[in-house]
């Protein structure tokens, strides 16, 4: 633990977000590339997803995006490795069984001072991290986490399976959290709403490797990710509109006072049906997913991050954060920014 990171007896604390960061492989792949190689075309995957492109790694590794999307978050909120008193990594695609991801990208930025460890919570990953970062932040021992969400869904996905291949792509995304000491517990990360249901998990999916042994002999062949759409589609544009409520609600304002809703970019259907259960117009609704498709545990901090970097966050703005998927497990915190 950082020796710094004690706090005073009897004062508030607020848990900021002070810098966001991102990472996207520069290999772009078109509705029309993917046109080429199984049955699709641009049109058909836009009207049902709303997605043109996605980026997919060639060189680049999960440890080495997550590493680039770090730095750029450290940077922008002006800590350095040491600083870190926490790192957590939300990841379904880690390169390595063990170690894990994040401590992978500890030992590559130099985090000597932190505690590292890895999350599966897919889609729904970097909300599940910042919630448990921010836990450990009130608790006073800790002043500094870095949350970070990556993946590298290429490599699981069946490219000849029209149905899942047009949705994926790889990406990283990280968040700078960090505990400030205030006189009123009016800022920052101020409600997170965390849910699961693994009855339901089998809707979307993807195998480990099997038992293989001298005693069991069985083909150790690769598990891809199957998804039933229908029934994803149904779970989100239920669950999400509630989890946003309840963590609005928490955080004590209304949906009208929300400037901005950062929400996972699996599908475009989606978004637009959360946003009419919410009553709130699309414009509210930032996206990414045209060119990105979906990210899972990366998708949330990456639209974070642009959104950031043009400069549309505002110190006093309300923003929602939600995401979803496998497990299933689901999310959303409220904030001032």
């Amino acid at each position: 633990m950082n020796g710094s990171a004690h706090f005073r007896r009897g004062k508030h604390m607020n848990i900021k977000i002070t810098g966001t960061g991102s990472f996207i492989p520069a290999n772009r792949v078109t509705n029309d590339d993917l046109s080429k190689i199984v049955d699709t075309s641009d049109e058909w995957i836009k009207s049902r997803t709303g997605i043109e492109a996605r980026h997919i790694s060639t060189e680049d590794t999960t440890t080495g995006m997550s590493v680039q999307a770090a730095k750029r978050a450290m940077e922008q909120a002006g800590v350095e490795p040491e600083d870190l008193d926490i790192l957590i990594a939300a990841t379904i695609s880690t390169d390595k069984v063990v170690p894990g991801l994040a401590c992978e990208v500890q030992s590559a930025i130099g985090a000597k001072n932190a505690f590292a460890f890895d999350i599966n919570a897919a889609c729904s990953g970097f909300l599940y991290g910042i919630n448990i970062a921010s836990m450990y932040l009130k608790s006073g021992e800790y002043k500094t986490a870095l949350v970070i969400g990556t993946e590298m869904l290429s490599k699981m996905v069946d490219w000849t399976d029209r149905s899942t291949c047009v949705l994926f792509g790889d990406g990283s995304g990280a968040a700078v959290i960090r505990a400030e000491e205030c006189a009123e517990n009016r800022e920052g990360i101020l409600s997170v709403i965390q849910r699961s249901d693994g009855a339901k998990g089998d809707v979307l999916r993807c195998d480990n490797r099997p038992v293989n042994n001298f005693l069991v002999k069985r083909e150790a062949g690769f598990s891809y990710v199957s998804m039933n759409g229908q029934e994803v589609y149904k779970f989100a544009v239920k669950t999400v509109p509630e989890a946003v409520k309840e963590a609005a609600g928490k955080a004590g304002f209304a949906l009208d006072e929300v400037d901005y809703f950062i929400l996972h970019q699996a599908n475009y259907r989606i978004i637009e049906a959360v946003a009419k259960r919410l009553g709130q117009p699309m414009e509210k609704f930032p996206t990414n997913l045209q060119e990105c498709g979906n990210i899972s545990a990366a998708s949330v901090p990456i639209l974070l991050d642009e959104v950031n970097r043009k400069g549309l966050l505002k110190p006093g703005n309300k923003l929602i954060l939600a995401g979803f998927g496998a497990g299933l497990t689901w999310g959303a915190a409220a904030i001032i920014w």
